[in-house]
């Protein structure tokens, strides 16, 4: 464990004593992520390329005699109580962050399990809205603390699943299977390779010394994201189409090579087009990019997440000023090997693949030249890949 990272374990604990008049049974962690590559391709069917990031949820607990869960969140400093035996989604405001341990737990019980009631307190310190996974993070750990409470296992695919499903069916938010799959199974220095149509997966290698992932958050309202999210999905299910009248054996844009893409381009519309360009040869960039890092070829990788930005700035069109101001500002400096937006778009995360000589100018120059451009202040995370969720206590 981090020192940060033991540190706020000692203060959870002192405050579950302060808040319930008891010392904690059961503590869990679950971390957000950071997508190195592979974006936009999960809902093609197409590879991902994930680490889970220094930055978590935590959740300490005890068991209850009752079917009561009662949940305590020191961040917004709110309480919420729902009960085992009918959950329903929270009636009033201040309970709504809720609907994410009472979502994990209406899976579980749906699955088959008998679960426990549980008095809990939650501590995060994933940035919230900057497209790192806090939500999944939350899930994860819910789900980790949920089957511990009640003496119950589950194998880790199968938690990441729940957890998908969880938030599609309970929580109403169509999501992929990538944020709950590698806070689930993050590995420590590694990223983790995941196909999404079948969910093989692989732990591939990270400089440990030398190199570090830097995440610049823009600090900026994701206004657009939901609403240019469908319009994508509609763009690639018309180009999928379109494709299909040359190849018809094909399910989704995953199935289709650069060389057949190239052969048929001309004969789709304009901005389709432009959509499946950019899945079809991300998905070769990920494909690259893992072979590269099993290699040691850092600067190949780095080449790799600067095409695939110009790729969604320019095809996939999901980039802004700010994501590009600071991508553009990271380019500029030496030591940088690589720097690209990360997740869904208009707003969010950049992520950089930095030399450690190189960190304290990064830091420096990249949030001067971003507020010059843009007069917004950029926030600077920097990281390892972290391990994946695991009970601690």
């Amino acid at each position: 464990m981090q020192q940060a990272s033991a540190n706020r374990v000692e203060r959870l604990v002192q405050q579950f004593k302060e808040l319930y008049g008891v010392a904690p049974e059961l503590m869990v962690r679950a971390p957000g992520r950071v997508n190195l590559i592979g974006e936009h391709t999960d809902y093609n069917d197409g590879y991902v390329f994930p680490a889970a990031i220094e930055r978590d949820i935590l959740i300490a607990a005890s068991v209850r005699p009752d079917k009561q869960v009662r949940l305590f969140s020191l961040d917004m400093g709110l309480s919420a109580t729902f009960t085992l035996d009918a959950i329903e989604k929270a009636s009033i405001e201040e309970e709504r962050w809720s609907n994410y341990p009472r979502a994990m737990a209406w899976a579980l019980q749906n699955k088959g399990f008998s679960l426990r009631g549980v008095q809990a307190v939650l501590q995060g310190d994933i940035p919230p809205g900057a497209g790192l996974s806090s939500s999944a993070a939350l899930l994860v750990a819910c789900g980790l603390l949920l089957l511990a409470a009640a003496h119950q296992t589950l194998d880790l695919v199968e938690l990441a699943l729940l957890a998908q499903q969880a938030e599609r069916e309970f929580v109403g938010v169509n999501v992929g299977i990538m944020d709950q799959f590698i806070s689930a199974l993050g590995q420590k220095d590694h990223a983790l390779f995941i196909d999404t149509r079948t969910l093989h997966y692989e732990a591939v290698p990270l400089p440990t010394s030398g190199v570090f992932l830097v995440i610049a958050n823009t600090n900026k309202p994701r206004g657009l994201v939901d609403s240019a999210y469908n319009q994508r999905r509609a763009e690639c299910e018309e180009a999928l189409d379109c494709l299909r009248r040359f190849l018809p054996s094909i399910r989704a844009l995953r199935d289709v090579t650069l060389e057949e893409f190239t052969r048929w381009e001309a004969r789709l519309p304009e901005v389709p087009r432009k959509r499946a360009r950019h899945v079809i040869t991300e998905n070769e960039r990920v494909l690259q990019s893992v072979d590269a890092l099993k290699r040691g070829d850092i600067a190949l990788f780095g080449s790799l997440m600067n095409a695939s930005h110009r790729s969604l700035r320019d095809d996939y069109e999901v980039s802004c000023t700010e994501l590009d101001a600071l991508v553009e500002a990271a380019w500029a400096l030496p030591g940088v090997y690589g720097s690209r937006m990360t997740g869904a778009g208009f707003g969010g995360c950049t992520v950089s693949l930095v030399a450690e000589e190189a960190l304290e100018r990064f830091c420096k120059e990249v949030p001067e030249r971003y507020q010059e451009t843009t007069g917004r202040e950029a926030s600077i995370l920097i990281t390892r890949a972290a391990q994946g969720a695991e009970r601690i206590l």
